[in-house]
């Protein structure tokens, strides 16, 4: 049975910051890169044939030191722009504390964790879903049929909109999930069936 292995990526040093970083390329803070060798350490144990990931440099960056730490910085990795993280548009760079001092702590939540309210100039989740999806089926879904185990390291929104998918998890009740940075999800996979394993 071929394994999905869903992994937020390190912690950026905009995350530590408190700023919303979307499309900015932002590096990963010293803690994100000491915590490399504790994400690997969960990924220890799992056989992994593909990694996808997306060209923001805290994704790329999480990808080869984890790799790195696994002795494994040889697997082939396919980097695509459908795996980005949530453009956040007008609020890209601003600190999310000020942000919901002006527009409230009720619409902020929506435009980062809700379907289909986009932030002023970004996109919703919902706009995430349609560009992650599509590719998520036509490239990653294709791997785990063939039986091949995927890892995936990607940014917040764009792997909520994956374990959307794959949890079959409504418009409303996807306000409730959340990953932590270096979180690791992972699921069997068996004709088109996921079940949860951790």
């Amino acid at each position: 049975m071929a394994k999905l292995l869903l992994l937020r990526h390190l912690q950026s040093q905009w995350n530590l910051e408190n700023k919303f970083t979307g499309w900015t390329d932002v590096p990963l803070s010293q803690e994100g890169i000491e915590s490399a060798k504790e994400t690997a350490e969960k990924l220890a144990g799992f056989k992994i044939d593909k990694v996808y990931t997306s060209p923001l440099i805290r994704n790329r960056k999480s990808v080869s030191l984890i790799l790195e730490k696994l002795g494994k910085d040889n697997l082939p990795i396919v980097v695509d722009k459908a795996l980005d993280e949530r453009n956040y548009g007008k609020l890209q760079g601003l600190n999310k504390d000020e942000v919901k001092k002006k527009y409230g702590e009720e619409k902020v939540h929506l435009w980062r964790r809700g379907w289909d309210a986009a932030p002023p100039g970004g996109e919703s989740l919902k706009d995430v879903y349609k560009r992650t999806t599509a590719f998520y089926q036509k490239h990653i879904e294709k791997d785990l049929k063939e039986g091949k185990n995927v890892l995936v390291v990607a940014s917040h929104n764009s792997l909520r909109a994956i374990i959307k998918h794959v949890e079959k998890i409504s418009d409303q009740d996807i306000v409730k999930v959340e990953l932590a940075y270096g979180e690791l999800r992972v699921y069997d996979f068996n004709n088109k069936c996921y079940t949860k394993n951790i």
